[in-house]
């Protein structure tokens, strides 16, 4: 992504994914599990409330089958109506001390304690009469039975017994509540990592989409269009670290096949002037040259004045034309320097010379640097950096107006020197283009515009430099920075 925040890479992003997944799996484990133990432990809880109510109605079924023996012995005259009941005693018993087992709380407890004293109770009172009969007769007997047994103990026994299971009942109904409460619970745990899921796989979808798809897409228009010979187009950098990288690879490339396309196209015309403009030159330059001669040997004091001027035209055109193809097989010579010792002065000096018809003609004032307060010494190819300096201030002399000054001016460091040549004209009316495959525009009327194209190419011969700046109160700066010591390939 071409954003300032750093794009996840495809791994980081696969991880995370894997790691959510495995997180939902968790979280739906675990409510599973979770709703599974509650589940369980509720079934067992509910299972032990129902033995524990079983058990009740089991020993009122034991107690109501001991009453009977106790009627079939004394009305019935039944001889194993006692070992019956103490059958029935030992079975009560035995479901007591069961549901003491299942007991769980003091309040159980209590209950379950309580309602065995009632049949203890009960069975001391039934044991008199077992081993004391003879103090009973029928009517005292009856009442003991019927009163005492029936309507008394046996009743109480029946109002703990039935406090007992509204207890067990009361923890019945809370246990079904909790077990409702529970399936709620389970479903809303269920529903979490269900609703992640889907919210992971709509990210999921989005994501791929906007991180993946449409990158995709994008990368495979950029090579079509690149393929297509659009090397301008652009791959957006986006999506997924390795896609963002491979857009910019993409786009790395299409720019070194554009420069490279116009290095090439650049050196197809250079071939092919190079080729061209000699022959150009030789078919040009003899023509010419039997020109001039023919006008000066023309010349003379008996033709009029009308004709001598035309004659003198003849020959400054003639020199023009010369000039020209002069500085365009210059321009289009491949430049081998050849460094020697001098010094920066000595070269300036050199190319001022040419120059001053020119500076007497529009009596410019040239400011120099103090030499003598600088170390200028250097180690380069002079003649061609003189004829570049004076291509630079040939243009700058010819846009200066009339009286105005010419700066020079000269910085010097350790390993390189800095020259400016500053003059007051009208300012170039275009940026000059080191990279330009012709010869650049000019200002001059009869200007081959050779003059800046030649200065760029010896200044990128010598490992030096030159820019153009307008200057703030009118004029152009010209700019150069020159090693010290050229290095030779």
């Amino acid at each position: 992504m071409s954003s300032t925040i750093k794009a996840k890479s495809l791994k980081d992003v696969l991880l995370i994914h894997e790691l959510t997944f495995i997180l939902l799996v968790i979280l739906a484990g675990t409510a599973g599990v979770i709703g599974m133990r509650i589940w369980d432990q509720s079934s067992q809880e509910s299972q032990r409330i129902n033995l524990m109510v079983q058990e009740i109605q089991q020993t009122r079924g034991d107690l109501y089958r001991q009453m009977k023996e106790l009627f079939d012995m004394y009305f019935l005259k039944d001889p194993q109506a006692q070992e019956e009941y103490n059958v029935y005693t030992h079975s009560i018993d035995a479901h007591f001390q069961k549901l003491l087992e299942l007991t769980v709380d003091e309040e159980e407890k209590t209950a379950i304690t309580e309602l065995h004293a009632s049949y203890q109770a009960f069975v001391v009172e039934t044991q008199d009469i077992f081993s004391r009969p003879q103090d009973f007769n029928n009517e005292s007997l009856e009442k003991a039975l019927n009163t005492h047994l029936e309507s008394g103990i046996f009743h109480r026994y029946e109002i703990i017994s039935a406090r007992a299971e509204r207890l067990l009942l009361l923890k019945q109904n809370e246990l079904s509540s909790r077990l409702e409460d529970v399936k709620h619970t389970s479903i809303t745990l269920l529903m979490i990592p269900i609703g992640l899921a889907i919210l992971l796989l709509l990210f999921s979808r989005i994501f791929l989409k906007r991180a993946i798809v449409r990158p995709i897409h994008n990368v495979l228009h950029a090579t079509r269009e690149i393929s297509a010979g659009n090397l301008g187009h652009k791959a957006p950098e986006e999506g997924v670290a390795e896609l963002a990288a491979l857009s910019l690879a993409i786009n790395a490339m299409a720019e070194e096949l554009n420069h490279s396309q116009e290095a090439l196209v650049r050196s197809e015309k250079q071939a092919a002037l190079g080729l061209l403009v000699p022959m150009l030159a030789h078919n040009i330059r003899n023509p010419l040259a039997s020109i001039r001669a023919t006008a000066q040997v023309a010349d003379s004091d008996a033709l009029d004045q009308e004709t001598r001027d035309s004659l003198v035209a003849i020959i400054s055109t003639v020199d023009r034309l010369d000039r020209w193809t002069r500085a365009l097989l210059a321009y289009l010579h491949p430049l081998k320097p050849q460094p020697t010792p001098t010094s920066l002065s000595h070269i300036l000096k050199g190319a001022l010379i040419p120059l001053e018809p020119k500076i007497r003609e529009k009596q410019l004032t040239i400011e120099l640097p103090e030499w003598l307060e600088l170390d200028d010494s250097m180690f380069t190819d002079e003649n061609l950096l003189e004829q570049a300096l004076y291509n630079v201030l040939l243009n700058a002399a010819e846009a200066s107006p009339a009286g105005s000054a010419l700066v020079i001016r000269c910085h010097a460091f350790t390993d390189s020197l800095e020259l400016a040549i500053l003059d007051e004209g009208p300012g170039m009316p275009f940026t000059p283009d080191p990279h330009a495959i012709s010869p650049g525009p000019t200002t001059k009327r009869f200007g081959t515009g050779l003059g800046i194209p030649f200065a760029f190419k010896v200044m990128e011969a010598l490992s030096g430099n030159i820019r153009f700046n307008p200057r703030l109160k009118g004029g152009t700066s010209t700019e150069i920075q020159l090693p010290r010591h050229h290095l030779q390939d």
